[in-house]
């Protein structure tokens, strides 16, 4: 009793923590389920459940490769590559060993981000000709491949490594392609759906962490993948359940379905596309009989103010210069990403002095602030949306708007770059707290601030292309990484600290993209100012 009476306080405090957290989490659905409700029960229904679907299944499986400093301690102790390290032992040179291990597991990360971006725009002009379901049918073909080939691996079959990450870091940004899509859902929050998609990408680098963690608690690496490995059932089930086999277009229509449903019920190129059609003909037939009864002078001023912008080729956007300096932001700030995070165990274990405890903390540390990524990339979508809700200046159209809006969102995204270079260039342990931190950031703001800039400046049609090309064309960039490799092995003895500081210059040139944004909108908004002026002064004329 009265060890009772002395828990008794502690009890209490334990159930009013737990009561004012669901508290919390009630009042964070009902607000999560008023800024998404839309009309249909339905397709409200089906809309809901694709959006939490996907979010499961980015935060999963989308991308696992992120999570590489973890796996690398795990492969460590398991042997892989020891094989490849010729006239060393463990018990007379540790310290060589693990330096001979550490040349070969960068390589991999590196093969596999480069193998990566050269398949995204082949992947993405698959996504715009051929739909939906099989992009991801070949996602699933590479998922299932790359944790296979993990499982089926051993310390003689290190090699395995290098298809099997670039499968899986592939398979997964196959995924996320076709999640971004789910945005155009929720017209006034799609820049923060596809933001939180991103925050959960980012934030599946924690499966990782669990098997780590299962590994030190005695579950093997290939229990572990097998699991991975069954887990495709849940991509196909959602493939054909509660994805469309073509796409959900931009803006949404009313009579949009998708998905296997009860019968007489339609899948994405189905009876749902063909309402729309007939409902879009209806429109354009009511739309020329009131024109034809409307005087030619209300006819001049209405197409001055709701300008028709025609359907620009792929050509053009890709030779525009909107595209070629959101080029270089990606190629700049995907390029400070993967160096790191090839290079953050042997960092580690340098700034550690090969303890591997201390090592083993700092990746778990890592890994946990990586869940992060899902909390914090809702806040870039909220800066590229925050235009939504407020009226259009007169003649501004809303591509211009949701362009103004993205310039903030750009910059951000540069300076945490920036910030980040910065301190994995200082060699010193503690701060790579605010390292880690630093980069989850920025990895949630860059990968969905990528894609919905490139939803927003471009059209929908060629999305798959535009986002594609960027990561490919970034590849010939991320190719420098086998010769920096080398360079920091081989020449600086282990030590990047010169390279570092190359890097963080180089980040300077991000910077460039959201000035030439702002710049282009207040162009154009300049260009708007004065075709009032003079529409003004020819409607006083006449």
């Amino acid at each position: 009793m009265k060890f009772c009476e002395e828990q008794k306080p502690e009890v209490i405090g334990v159930i009013l923590v737990i009561a004012v957290t669901v508290l919390r989490i009630k009042a964070g659905a009902e607000a999560f389920g008023s800024m998404f409700a839309f009309q249909g029960g339905r397709n409200k229904l089906r809309h809901w459940l694709t959006l939490l679907s996907g979010l499961v299944e980015s935060l999963f499986f989308t991308g696992l490769a992120f999570g590489w400093a973890s796996l690398v301690f795990v492969l460590k102790i398991d042997g892989y590559f020891a094989g490849h390290c010729a006239n060393t032992t463990r018990e007379e040179d540790y310290a060589v060993h693990i330096d001979c291990q550490d040349e070969h597991f960068p390589l991999v990360m590196s093969v596999a981000s480069i193998a990566n971006t050269i398949i995204r725009f082949p992947i993405g002009y698959v996504f715009d000709s051929c739909g939906t379901t099989v992009t991801r049918l070949i996602a699933i073909f590479l998922y299932t491949t790359g944790t296979l080939f993990i499982s089926l691996s051993n310390t003689a079959t290190s090699v395995l490594l290098y298809p099997a990450m670039s499968c899986l870091i592939t398979s997964g940004t196959i995924l996320h392609l076709t999640n971004v899509q789910v945005g155009n859902l929720f017209d006034n929050y799609r820049s923060t759906v596809i933001n939180i998609y991103n925050g959960a990408y980012d934030s599946s680098a924690a499966v990782f962490l669990i098997i780590k963690l299962l590994h030190e608690r005695g579950v093997s690496l290939h229990s572990s993948f097998f699991f991975l490995t069954s887990c495709s059932v849940i991509h196909f089930l959602r493939t054909f359940f509660l994805m469309p086999r073509g796409h959900i277009p931009y803006p949404l229509p009313e009579t949009f379905t998708y998905g296997i449903g009860c019968p007489g019920q339609s899948r994405g190129k189905g009876e749902g596309e063909n309402k729309m059609k007939e409902v879009d003909v209806k429109k354009d037939q009511k739309q020329k009989r009131a024109d034809n009864e409307t005087p030619a002078s209300h006819l001049l001023q209405k197409t001055l103010q709701e300008p028709k912008q025609e359907q620009a080729t792929f050509q053009s956007c890709v030779m525009s210069w909107l595209f070629l300096w959101h080029l270089v932001w990606v190629v700049t700030i995907l390029f400070c990403q993967v160096i790191f995070l090839s290079t953050v165990n042997p960092m580690l274990t340098r700034l550690a002095n090969n303890d591997q405890t201390l090592v083993s903390h700092y990746t778990n540390a890592f890994a946990f602030t990586q869940l992060c990524g899902v909390l914090v990339a809702p806040i870039n979508g909220l800066i590229m949306d925050r235009y939504k809700r407020k009226p259009l200046a007169p003649g501004e159209t809303k591509r211009e708007a949701d362009l103004r809006s993205s310039s903030l969102a750009l910059f951000l995204t540069s300076l945490q770059c920036f910030l980040f270079c910065v301190c994995f260039t200082c060699p010193v342990l503690p701060l790579q707290y605010l390292t880690f931190v630093l980069q989850v950031v920025n990895s949630a703001f860059f990968y969905g601030g990528h894609q919905a800039f490139v939803s927003i400046a471009f059209p929908m049609s060629h999305f798959g292309k535009m986002s594609g090309v960027a990561m490919s064309l970034s590849a010939l960039v991320l190719l420098l990484q086998l010769p920096i490799h080398h360079f920091i092995q081989h020449l600086l003895h282990g030590d990047p600290l010169y390279v570092n500081v190359g890097v963080t210059l180089v980040s300077l040139l991000a910077f460039i993209h959201p000035l030439h944004v702002s710049f282009y909108c207040r162009k154009l908004a300049k260009q708007r100012k004065t075709e009032r002026e003079v529409n003004e002064q020819q409607s006083a004329k006449c």
